[in-house]
C-alpha cells in the first residue's frame, strides 16, 4: 500500500459525503500502514461548523490509539486543510500531511496562508497534488450541481401585508 492508495481511500469518503449532500472532502490517517481515523464533511448533517473530515479522522485515530499525539501518523486528505484542520494537525502533532486539491479560499497550508511554516513548535511535512485532478473533479461536480439546485429552488419572499379591512366598508 502506497500513497496513492490512501488517498483513494480518502476519495471514497469524499464520494459518501457527495452522496450525502456535503462538500465532498475526506480523510485517512494512517499508521504503519493501517488506517486508523477515517472521516468526512458531515457540516450539514451535524448541523456542526466543526464536522470537517481531518477534524472527524484526528478524533478517530486518537480514540482508537489511547493518545492524543499522533506523532507516528500521515494524514491524507483531498482537499488542502483549512485554518481549523492545519491547527488540529499541529496540535495533533501529525508529521506528514498529503493533501489532493487546493483550496485558493480557504487553505491554510499553501494557498491563502501557510500555517505548518509559522512559529508553532510543530512543522509537518507537506505534499501536494496527490489525485489532485480526481479530488478537484469531484468538487466542481458537487458545487456545479449546488448552484443547479438552488437555482430551481423556489425563493422564499415574506408574505406581502395586507391593509386590514376598513370597518366602514369603503
Amino acid at each position: 500500500m502506497d500513497d496513492r492508495y490512501f488517498m483513494e481511500q480518502a476519495l471514497a469518503l469524499a464520494r459518501e459525503a457527495f452522496a450525502d449532500g456535503e462538500v465532498p472532502v475526506g480523510c485517512v490517517i494512517v499508521r504503519n500502514g493501517e488506517i486508523v481515523g477515517r472521516g468526512r464533511n458531515r457540516r450539514e448533517k451535524d448541523k456542526s461548523a466543526l464536522a470537517h473530515a481531518e477534524l472527524e479522522a484526528i478524533e478517530e485515530s486518537c480514540r482508537r490509539l489511547g493518545g492524543w499525539r499522533l506523532w507516528e501518523c500521515t494524514l491524507y486528505v483531498t482537499l488542502e486543510p483549512c485554518p481549523m484542520c492545519a491547527g488540529a494537525i499541529v496540535n495533533a502533532r501529525i508529521p506528514r500531511v498529503v493533501y489532493g486539491a487546493s483550496d485558493k479560499k480557504c487553505g491554510a497550508v499553501d494557498s491563502v496562508c501557510s500555517l505548518f511554516s509559522m512559529n508553532f513548535n510543530h512543522h509537518p511535512v507537506v505534499e501536494r497534488g496527490l489525485l489532485a485532478e480526481e479530488c478537484g473533479a469531484l468538487l466542481t461536480e458537487f458545487f456545479q450541481k449546488l448552484r443547479l439546485e438552488l437555482r430551481d429552488r423556489p425563493k422564499w419572499r415574506p408574505k406581502q401585508r395586507q391593509a386590514p379591512p376598513d370597518p366602514a366598508g369603503g
